[in-house]
């Protein structure tokens, strides 16, 4: 297990993700604050009404949370982690009505081929071991007509990105380029294929065709 991953799995990192950890290094990175990206995820899903949601390697739900406070009737959000003391924490901070948190492994789903209206892994895809096979594996697990929406890193041109990319590297975090995600979702089939760029973050989202 890398750094980061090691980082990730800390009780101590647990504790302090959502307060601290999170929201400063989110900012530096986009310039963007946690209500505006939680805003725009909600915006960019689509959620409304009895969804069914995943909120793949959700940490503490900082996310899930908040997202589930945008649906009615029957719907449920998922929170997925591999991480325990992150779950724990997850239980103790975020636990809603519309809320659920699983242990399980982004690469291999426990869940059947069109289980979810609306999927999402925000800030997370580039600590994953093999982060193309989690995407797929998203797109497995969403139902035509559903939404997908991801952020991730991000390499500039330049020496700039030559440079996030090495440092990234050492610690265990994958950058990835422009054209990876977008390129994905179209080989998937999907569209409406959005991307926008902040600073060192990218914000990818798409369709699946109903």
């Amino acid at each position: 297990m890398n750094l980061a991953r090691r980082t990730m799995n800390a009780p101590a990192l647990a504790a302090v993700y959502e307060r601290a950890w999170r929201p400063a290094l989110f900012y530096l990175a986009s310039g963007r604050s946690m209500d505006t990206d939680r805003r725009d995820a909600a915006r960019t899903l689509r959620l409304c009404g009895p969804k069914r949601v995943l909120d793949l390697a959700c940490g503490p739900g900082n996310f899930t949370r908040h997202l589930s406070r945008e649906l009615t009737g029957e719907g449920r959000v998922i929170g997925l982690d591999y991480s325990e003391p992150m779950l724990a924490q997850a239980i103790r901070d975020n636990t809603a009505a519309r809320a659920a948190y699983v242990r399980g492994d982004a690469r291999t789903l426990p869940f059947a081929d069109g289980a979810f209206d609306a999927v999402c892994c925000f800030g997370a895809l580039y600590l994953i071991p093999d982060p193309l096979r989690a995407t797929r594996e998203m797109i497995r697990v969403l139902a035509p007509g559903g939404r997908i929406a991801i952020s991730t890193s991000h390499r500039a041109p330049g020496w700039f990105g030559t440079v996030s990319t090495a440092v990234g590297g050492a610690g265990g975090l994958r950058v990835f380029d422009t054209a990876t995600f977008p390129a994905l979702f179209a080989e998937a089939g999907l569209t409406d294929i959005d991307q926008q760029i902040h600073r060192l973050l990218q914000y990818v989202s798409a369709t699946r065709p109903a």
